[in-house]
């Protein structure tokens, strides 16, 4: 059996494990909600006639916890069935193709850190990708035709992998500075449900493997992410600052487009709706699920980037931690894109909603409480635009171009670090 025959095997397979568990999961949930209005029906019947409401009672629970009980049973089993057999005959590894990776992406995005416990295979590790395929920093030199000693590396958003940024089937970011500007490009996929702190840990390990073994030179590293992808980028400099690893001395520009800095609303939205939930026994379920978002999502809340944000809190807790200020690395230039879905960002709006996802402020990096330390005049605004659209849009190619052909200001990157 070849490695991806293995792959493709494991994979399907711990996906049709993975479906059967979360739907006999879903219909216990189904039974919750079940149960919760039938008890409010018969305590209001019981006022109406009585204890001769009991019986009834008694018999319809019975029944119905047995149907939901054989129900869930028979997916969960129906699933490990499916997992002993499942394949896809001549396919290709689910995690190699466009739409796999797309799914597991997502599916990461979700509930990965859960998925790194229970079904590793499904969540996989930080790593390099060349059309699809892992590849190791050790082995990057024979996939690069003409190796340039300065390197842009992209990384994705949340729920995203490489692929999102030929967003519309559109010519990538990464294929035109390779054209324009002559550099070589690099993509790199992760389980985006893991702690940012987590990813960007990775990150800076794979980063140090990959100066290490870069076939020539590397004198500028560039770093461009979409939302999460910029946070990580963040927390891995400052992580690698720390342990005075080598790779972070050879970044010169950070790119962070449409990155939440200073929290995202809709995760905050969720947060407090999952407890409101969780306190009404018909809704509990519903709370329950929500409470599953992943580590990662959940980071998002404030812009979490170091372990001491989250490592021994609640995180269910309604009262607000404090967030730990992660410095701008020192001697590179910082960049930001900012997007509106109106026309203009002080649209009531605009300001309300932002890109759909994250409010002006920040992915500015600024409002009236925190400021991580942007210039200014570094930044790009998006107008009628949503936060996706960052991925791949004209106006933020040529800002890419524009800002990764300039070397940083020494005077401007050391005013933004402090």
């Amino acid at each position: 059996m070849t490695e991806q025959t293995h792959q493709r095997k494991a994979e399907v397979r711990a996906l049709a494990r993975l479906a059967g568990d979360e739907l006999g999961g879903a219909v216990g949930g189904i039974a919750s909600v079940h149960r919760a209005i039938a008890g409010r029906v018969f305590a209001a019947v019981r006022l109406g006639v009585g204890p001769a409401a009991v019986p009834v009672e008694v018999v319809h629970d019975a029944i119905a916890d047995s149907v939901y009980r054989i129900v869930s049973g028979t997916a969960v089993t129906a699933g490990r069935l499916a997992a002993k057999t499942a394949d896809l005959p001549g396919g290709e590894v689910p995690s190699r193709t466009v739409f796999g990776a797309g799914f597991l992406g997502a599916l990461q995005g979700l509930i990965g850190d859960s998925l790194e416990d229970a079904r590793p295979i499904l969540a996989g590790p930080m790593t390099l990708r060349v059309d699809g395929d892992p590849v190791a920093p050790e082995q990057i030199g024979n996939y690069v035709a003409q190796p340039s000693s300065r390197v842009v590396v992209f990384l994705h958003g949340l729920v995203e992998t490489e692929h999102a940024w030929r967003l519309g089937g559109r010519t990538s970011y990464a294929e035109g500075i390779e054209q324009d500007l002559g550099y070589s490009t690099l993509q790199i996929r992760y389980n985006s449900g893991l702690h940012i702190s987590e990813n960007a840990r990775q990150l800076s390990a794979l980063l140090e493997r990959l100066v290490a073994h870069w076939p020539v030179e590397i004198e500028q590293l560039s770093l461009v992410g979409h939302s999460m992808g910029g946070l990580i980028a963040r927390g891995a400099c400052f992580d690698a600052s720390e342990s005075e690893l080598a790779w972070v001395r050879k970044v010169r520009h950070l790119v962070c487009l449409g990155s939440p800095h200073l929290g995202a609303p809709l995760e905050q939205l969720v947060h407090y709706a999952s407890a409101a939930l969780v306190r009404v026994p018909e809704t509990r379920p519903f709370g329950r699920l929500l409470r599953r978002r992943s580590a990662g999502i959940r980071d998002l809340r404030h812009g979490s980037l170091v372990d001491e944000d989250w490592h021994g809190a609640d995180t269910d807790a309604l009262t607000r931690r404090a967030i730990r200020e992660v410095p701008l690395l020192d001697g590179a230039a910082h960049y930001f894109v900012t997007a509106s879905i109106t026309r203009s960002p002080r649209h009531p709006l605009g300001r309300i909603i932002g890109d759909g996802l994250v409010l002006t402020p920040s992915a500015a990096g600024r409002n009236r409480a925190r400021r991580i330390g942007f210039d200014d005049s570094n930044g790009l605004h998006i107008p009628a635009a949503n936060h996706f659209t960052l991925l791949n849009h004209h106006a933020v190619y040529e800002g890419l171009l524009t800002w990764l052909s300039t070397a940083p200001d020494p005077a401007t990157a050391d005013r933004a670090a402090k």
